[in-house]
């Protein structure tokens, strides 16, 4: 045993003195690998992902890629530089190349580590900017050139919907861990919404540099390198043909349009206008023209179609009628006066424009206002006080998507304002307000504030007789349908019998005597309509419209608002009747009427 011990003791020995003698060599004697440390450092770079594709539900697509170079610096691996010549090489104005610096310099006081950590000096050079660098880029140690993807939208078209990416703020930065310095980030629309899927994974290479800051191979022959993996292709429930038909209507006005495919909450078209190329947006582009959109007085920035809205107007006035059908104040063959308006006190009337007695259907019909104030005023005092019968009114017209997101996929989306009891309580005092203080409501006025998207959304709960999907703009990702789950069926509670009033009196509105949305006729299809008017406090008031089409199994229902344009029959229901012929047949067959819009600005 003791033998045994004595020879284990002196292979160790051995084995240890072997090793000291090798490393001895090997740093003593041997000047090799010293001489390497010397000459080169091994620089990490960042491989970026190409980006997701977007497409259009028909396949045509919307966002793809293009490449730009970027100017990156390593901050650790940079000496004294010649901003100057670094300028002028580059073709770059010096107050911009000084600002860069600042910039990377403020980087680093933020958190050390990104020292070490290549980050974009300029963006967005020239060919023949980065040729002109590459061949003098040894005088500018820690500098290198780093090829990227940048967005490129083939149409025009569809700026709101599509949003856009920028490089990502401290903000971003600190959130998530992902991004580093310079990385680029969905901001808007689809880009943003769906940015996990889009952006990708990246990749990274590890290389050698000499002192010259010349790429002398891969590290250890790339075994610790990985590939980008690219960003999944988005399909959009977007129609870009009808989408650019859209776009073309509004040119001249504002206001927003919203379309949607009722039996899946599908939305073939967002118009917000004024509007912008979305290749504004894109690199030295965005730099050009973002002071500009932003100080427009226009406002083509804001995303009109889901904003805090306008007053929804008469259009309003259907789903006060669901409720009332539902708590049953009225039934189809309720009657209620006009004589011209709604008598709220001997001083106070809320007006209507001359017409019949109306029973339900006539009153959607016809849009009388004196019988949704009756509507409104009974479903407010069924309870035992106002407020408690408020409260329910207010949970029905939330179940309707007023004052929600409806669940759907834009990151812009606004409830809107439905104005809460508590609301109230704050603007009369508790247990001083009633129906009656607050009719205003019953005819879509008052407080109340919807957009587009909500509007649409209405007309896709009454062709579907009570329900909506969550309306969204994702369809698919790498061809595979987004699960079901994402965009769940919202339910108002109202029996589905009762529609069919609201289909008959929205019928009537557009192919009946009386009817307040003639102009939306269509000879070949059944369009149901409502018109609204909203009442604007700083101008004439805005145009509104909702409808779908067509009878059977209803292919599109529509929201249109048309800032200071009048009567929901002036420009409000045309749009939405061409938008729905375009759709349903491809064609057109009132070109004169076609012409007219297109020809108006009401800017």
């Amino acid at each position: 045993m003791e033998n045994r011990q004595r020879i284990y003791l002196v292979l160790i020995v051995l084995v240890g003195l072997i090793f000291w003698v090798r490393l001895f060599f090997l740093q003593g004697l041997d000047d090799r690998f010293k001489l390497a440390a010397d000459t080169y450092s091994i620089r990490r770079l960042v491989n970026q992902p190409l980006r997701g594709n977007i497409f259009d539900r028909n396949g045509k697509v919307l966002a793809t890629n293009d490449y730009a170079f970027d100017l990156m610096v390593i901050p650790l691996e940079t000496k004294e530089m010649d901003t100057l010549a670094l300028a002028t090489l580059t073709e770059v104005p010096i107050e911009e190349m000084r600002n860069a610096w600042k910039k990377v310099n403020k980087n680093i006081e933020k958190k050390r580590r990104y020292k070490r950590q290549p980050q974009p000096l300029i963006r967005d050079l020239s060919q023949k900017s980065i040729a002109a660098f590459q061949e003098k880029m040894y005088r500018f140690p820690g500098l290198y050139v780093e090829k990227r993807s940048v967005r490129r939208y083939p149409e025009p078209f569809a700026a709101h919907a599509l949003g856009y990416a920028r490089e990502a703020d401290a903000a971003v930065l600190e959130k998530d861990a992902y991004y580093q310095p310079g990385d680029y980030v969905g901001v808007a629309g689809i880009e943003r919404a769906y940015e996990p899927y889009l952006r990708g994974v990246k990749g990274v290479r590890k290389i050698y540099v000499d002192v010259r800051n010349n790429e002398k191979g891969s590290f250890m022959d790339g075994l610790y390198d990985t590939l980008p993996v690219p960003g999944a292709d988005l399909t959009s429930t977007l129609d870009i043909e009808l989408q650019k038909y859209g776009e073309q209507l509004m040119q001249g006005k504002r206001g927003a349009i919203v379309a949607i495919e009722p039996a899946t909450g599908e939305i073939l078209v967002l118009v917000s206008s004024p509007s912008f190329d979305p290749n504004w947006m894109v690199g030295r582009n965005l730099r050009q023209h973002y002071g500009k959109l932003i100080l427009d007085p226009a406002k083509p920035m804001l995303n009109r179609a889901v904003m805090d809205g306008y007053p929804p107007g008469s259009t309003f006035k259907v789903m006060n009628a669901m409720l009332g059908l539902q708590a049953g104040v009225i039934n189809p063959a309720t009657v209620v006066p006009c004589g011209g308006g709604f008598r709220i006190s001997s001083a106070h009337t809320v007006g209507c424009h001359g017409h019949p007695n109306a029973d339900l259907r006539f009153s959607i019909t016809t849009s009388c206002n004196a019988y949704y104030c009756h509507v409104f005023n009974e479903l407010t005092k069924t309870n035992a006080s106002a407020r408690q019968a408020y409260t329910a009114w207010y949970l029905g017209a939330q179940r309707f998507g007023f004052g929600t997101k409806l669940g759907t996929d834009i990151p812009e989306a606004k409830t809107g304002l439905l104005p809460s009891p508590e609301y109230y309580d704050r603007v009369h005092g508790q247990g001083k307000w009633r129906g009656l203080t607050i009719i205003s409501l019953g005819i879509g006025q008052g407080e109340l504030k919807a957009n587009a998207l909500q509007i649409a959304n209405l007309a896709t709960i009454i062709a579907n007789r009570g329900y909506f999907i969550s309306p969204h703009l994702g369809k698919a990702l790498n061809g595979k349908p987004l699960p079901d789950s994402l965009f769940k069926r919202n339910y108002t509670r109202i029996d589905t019998a009762h529609f069919q009033i609201a289909w008959e009196g929205m019928y009537g509105a557009v192919h009946k005597p009386g009817g307040t949305a003639k102009i939306a006729r269509l000879d070949s299809i059944a369009v149901y309509g409502k018109t609204g008017t909203a009442q604007n406090p700083h101008g004439k008031d805005h145009s509104v419209f909702m409808a779908f089409a067509p009878s059977t199994s209803p292919k599109i229902a529509i929201g249109v608002l048309v800032e200071n344009g009048g009567f929901g029959a002036t420009y409000a229901a045309p749009i939405a009747s061409l938008l729905m012929e375009k759709y349903l047949t491809d064609t057109i067959t009132r070109p004169e009427l076609e012409e007219r819009l297109l020809q108006t600005r009401l800017e």
